[in-house]
């Protein structure tokens, strides 16, 4: 049987056996055990059978796992819809879902030193879409992601205040590290958002010029490939960007909109349903909204992949005005993990090994060619067209 893995002795930084290596099936090994740890340490530390036994599996507790499921596949079909947007139409709907799974699994277990935005670029280039089409998917994706947030945390933070961020702070001089945090991720938010937004859309060669000075700096020499990579990849996008109708960025952006408010209503419809019963406030839903979005700020910045152990650790000290007790807390975290994390690092094995091994063939099928040309016999007998088309 043919492998399903690339396995050169040691890839060039940046090139595409690295992104591939990235996203290897081994890979899901490390968060799995960074996740399985903090469970364990939580559940030594802070779990109680008395609490464990009050828990009443119910049908309100599997009526809430339903619905988070669907909320899931509503989450999911949003991101595919931005895509199939995004590609104008170039990806059918099956392959938007294929693709954003193996972005999510990507995402989940790539390093820092790859990132999810190589990834993203290597897979669509696979797909054979036009240089400026690919560059524009993944740096406008990464645009309305940080517009999301950075449109929705002021206003959130209108209503709700400061106890969106903790459950016991009330004012700027209450700040904890958390608090720290979540202020300094969503200002870096703001910065690199405006930085890719002023690429995209007003001066992309100035950006290039910005970032080839910055890469000058001895300690970040090494990025300067990269960068530079980065900033005519802005260029090819935003010359694709000024083509697109206003229609175009309002659709993305509701999409956008969709995915987001998904992932945190089916963390919050798993809260509610192992309350003693269904919360019906929607200023209940609306808080608990806000605190998950500004819990994610901070998880943004994980260092871990996807944030595996951090936010286990993290989920339990954000909720527990929200959350009855640390057994309970432990039991939704591990439930939610499984439902939106382990679950697509379970779905990548399944998709990526196929998704490689298409790849690989057809770069073996493109090196053949290359060094045996097409007789023109061949040729007549295949009507002079490829035969090597793997989508």
């Amino acid at each position: 049987m043919e492998s399903t893995e690339l396995k050169p002795d040691k890839p060039l930084p940046g090139t595409k056996e690295e992104v591939l290596q990235s996203i290897r099936i081994s890979k899901i090994i490390l968060p799995i055990l960074l996740g399985v740890a903090a469970v364990l340490y939580l559940a030594w530390r802070q779990f109680n059978p008395e609490e464990l036994s009050k828990v009443s599996w119910s049908g309100r507790v599997l009526q809430g796992i339903l619905l988070a499921f669907f909320l899931l596949l509503i989450r999911h079909l949003a991101y595919a819809a931005r895509l199939r947007i995004l590609s104008q139409g170039d990806f059918s709907w099956r392959k938007c879902i294929e693709l954003i799974f193996i972005w999510e699994f990507s995402a989940a277990v790539s390093p820092t030193s790859v990132g999810g935005s190589a990834v993203a670029f290597f897979v669509l280039a696979q797909e054979k879409l036009p240089a400026a089409r690919t560059a524009t998917i993944v740096l406008y994706t990464i645009i309305l992601d940080t517009l999301f947030f950075i449109l929705s945390i002021p206003i959130l933070l209108s209503f709700f205040g400061l106890s969106m961020i903790r459950p016991d702070l009330h004012s700027l001089t209450e700040l904890d590290a958390w608090g720290t945090t979540f202020f300094l991720a969503y200002f870096f938010m703001f910065l690199y958002g405006f930085v890719f937004f002023y690429g995209l859309f007003i001066n992309p060669v100035q950006i290039k010029r910005l970032l080839f000075k910055i890469t000058n700096l001895r300690f970040l020499k090494r990025f300067r490939k990269k960068a530079i990579l980065t900033g005519t990849e802005m260029i090819l996008a935003s010359f694709e960007m000024r083509k697109q109708h206003w229609s175009f960025h309002l659709k993305a952006f509701a999409a956008t909109i969709v995915a987001w408010s998904g992932r945190f209503l089916l963390l919050a419809v798993l809260i509610a349903a192992f309350k003693s019963d269904w919360p019906s406030s929607p200023s209940w839903y609306m808080g608990l909204y806000a605190r998950l979005e500004a819990m994610f700020v901070i998880i943004a910045f994980s260092p871990t992949p996807g944030g595996s152990g951090f936010v286990e650790v993290l989920f339990g000290g954000f909720l527990t005005d929200y959350v009855a007790n640390n057994t309970n807390s432990i039991l939704i975290a591990t439930i939610w993990r499984l439902m939106t994390y382990y679950l697509y690092l379970l779905a990548g094995a399944i998709v990526i090994p196929n998704w490689i091994r298409e790849v690989l063939n057809y770069r073996k099928q493109l090196s053949k060619k290359k060094k045996s040309p097409i007789s023109p016999t061949q040729n007549l007998q295949t009507g002079g067209k490829s035969q090597n088309n793997y989508n």
